[in-house]
């Protein structure tokens, strides 16, 4: 892996032409300093040269091995890892685990064992069954809005899953989202979509941060970009944090300014 442009100013022999260690991505995609009262919410997605976000549905096609070790760090380092019900659905989310590389660096930070999954849906329209609401290593939270069907919710706390509730209304209010994450001390965040999800958050200005990952690839078709839904007025304007480079693909990380 190439290091092209670097968190710091100095970039070492070392740092070029060879794969990164898991401790040296962990550093590279390391979250910020949080006060007492912060939170930090960071994106991570995967898009092809011609901006589709998924191939066939799912964006596995359109990923490579070092993007998977890269996702596996980012979700290591999160407290909370943010999800939308259809992406549950599609891309066969499981629980996060336990990962011995990253044990002693999470129990420094006063981190559990793993990121909980917080899947996003105003319907609860979900497969409770699922090992990521029957089996997972730490509770799974499910956020909606106040107005969610009662016998859904039952459901869900019956699977063991945690009801949160982050809106008035039918659907989940993404700033207020990340407000009751942290209120549960899960302030270092990270979404994994879907485009419609993280296409809120951005509506909201409540996102920090993105991880990009660009794929050498074209695909046509009719697939979604990375976030979805309403424009914003003003374009929001993040700054590059750093860039890694592997094969073609480009592993970019822009912060809010």
């Amino acid at each position: 892996m190439r290091r092209l442009f670097p968190v710091t100013d100095q970039t070492s022999a070392d740092q070029t032409d060879r794969a990164w260690s898991l401790d040296e991505l962990a550093e590279a995609y390391e979250y910020p300093g949080l006060g007492p009262d912060g939170h930090w919410l960071r994106a991570n997605m995967v898009s092809t040269l011609d901006g589709a976000a998924q191939h066939d549905g799912r964006s596995q096609p359109i990923s490579n091995e070092t993007d998977m070790r890269i996702f596996g760090t980012l979700r290591a380092l999160a407290d909370v890892v943010v999800v939308g019900a259809e992406t549950v659905r599609q891309e066969g989310y499981r629980p996060a685990r336990a990962r011995e590389a990253f044990a002693a660096r999470r129990a420094a930070a006063g981190q559990g064992p793993a990121a909980v999954i917080a899947v996003v849906s105003a319907s609860l329209d979900l497969d409770f069954s699922l090992p990521l609401f029957t089996s997972p290593l730490v509770p799974t939270l499910v956020l909606t809005g106040a107005a969610a069907p009662a016998d859904r919710v039952a459901e869900a706390a019956k699977a063991g899953a945690q009801v949160v509730v982050a809106g008035d209304g039918a659907g989940v209010d993404p700033a207020r989202a990340v407000r009751e994450l942290a209120d549960r001390g899960l302030r270092r965040q990270l979404t994994e979509g879907g485009p419609r999800l993280l296409g809120q958050f951005v509506a909201a200005d409540a996102l920090d941060e993105l991880c990009l990952t660009i794929s050498p690839m074209l695909t046509a078709g009719d697939a979604q970009r990375i976030s979805g839904g309403p424009s914003v007025t003003v374009p929001h304007r993040l700054a590059p944090a750093c860039l890694l480079e592997e094969a073609g693909f480009l592993f970019t990380r822009y912060r809010r300014i």
